[in-house]
C-alpha cells in the first residue's frame, strides 16, 4: 500500500467514526425526547407541588402561629430570630401587647435571613419545635431576649437545648422534629409566601393586609392598631 492509499484509509476510516458518532447522539437525542424530558417535567411538577400552600398577608392559616383576637385586626410580622432590628420590634411588641392583644391577632411568620445571620434558620427550626409542642411563643420570647448572646456564638444547639429544657419540653422529641421534612416545610413556605407578598428584609409588617413601617414605639404600634380597630 502505498502512501496516498495509506492516506485516503485513514480519512475513509475517520469518515466512518465519525458517521458512527453522529447516528450515536442522534440515537441519545431521541432516547432524552421520549424519557429524559419527560422525566425532567415530572420532576419539576413534582418539586413545585411539594412545596405546599403559601398565604398572603390577608389569610391565616392552621398552621400559622396565632394569639390574641382571631376577630381583631390582622397583625402578621415576617421576621428573623438574628436579626437585630426584630428584636426590638420583639420588644416594642411586648410593650404594647397588654394594651391591643384585646383588638389584634398577631401571627408570626418566618423570613430567615441565611445569607447575613447564620443561626435564623436554626432558630426557627427550634421555634417550630418548641411550637410542635405547645410553647412556640415562649420559645419566641427566648430567643429574641437572648438574641444578643447566643449571636455570638459559633454553635447554638446546646444554647437553644438549653431553652427547650428550660420550658420542660422533650429536647428528644424537639430533636426529631428538627429533622423532619414537615418542619423544613414550613419555615421555606412562610419564606416563599413573604417573598410573594414583597417582603424583602426584616421585620416587615402588615396591617389587615397592608404593609406598613415598621413602628417605631409601642405607642406609635398601639395608635396604628386603635386606629385600624376603629376604622
Amino acid at each position: 500500500m502505498n502512501k496516498r492509499e495509506a492516506q485516503r484509509l485513514k480519512r475513509e476510516q475517520k469518515q466512518q467514526a465519525a458517521e458512527k458518532n453522529a447516528r450515536r447522539n442522534k440515537l441519545i437525542w431521541r432516547s432524552f425526547l421520549f424519557v429524559g424530558v419527560p422525566m425532567l417535567l415530572f420532576i419539576s411538577l413534582y418539586a413545585i407541588l411539594s412545596q405546599g400552600p403559601v398565604y398572603s398577608p390577608v389569610e391565616i392559616s392552621p398552621e400559622d402561629h396565632a394569639r390574641g383576637n382571631p376577630d381583631g385586626v390582622k397583625l402578621v410580622v415576617y421576621a428573623d430570630f438574628q436579626c437585630p432590628a426584630c428584636a426590638t420590634e420583639h420588644l416594642l411588641m411586648a410593650q404594647a401587647w397588654p394594651r391591643i392583644s384585646a383588638q389584634t391577632q398577631m401571627v408570626f411568620r418566618h423570613y430567615p435571613l441565611s445569607n447575613v445571620h447564620p443561626h435564623a434558620w436554626t432558630a426557627a427550626s427550634y421555634a417550630e419545635a418548641a411550637g410542635r409542642q405547645g410553647k412556640f411563643w415562649e420559645m419566641y420570647d427566648m430567643l429574641f431576649v437572648n438574641q444578643a448572646y447566643w449571636s455570638t456564638l459559633s454553635d447554638v444547639n446546646a444554647e437553644f437545648e438549653g431553652y427547650l429544657q428550660d420550658l420542660d419540653l422533650d429536647i428528644a422529641q424537639a430533636r426529631e422534629d428538627i429533622g423532619s421534612a414537615e418542619l423544613l416545610q414550613k419555615i421555606r413556605n412562610d419564606q416563599r409566601g413573604g417573598t410573594l407578598a414583597g417582603v424583602r428584609g426584616t421585620p416587615t409588617v402588615f396591617l389587615d393586609g397592608r404593609l406598613i413601617p415598621t413602628p417605631a414605639s409601642s405607642t406609635e404600634l398601639i395608635r396604628l392598631i386603635q386606629n385600624a380597630s376603629e376604622g
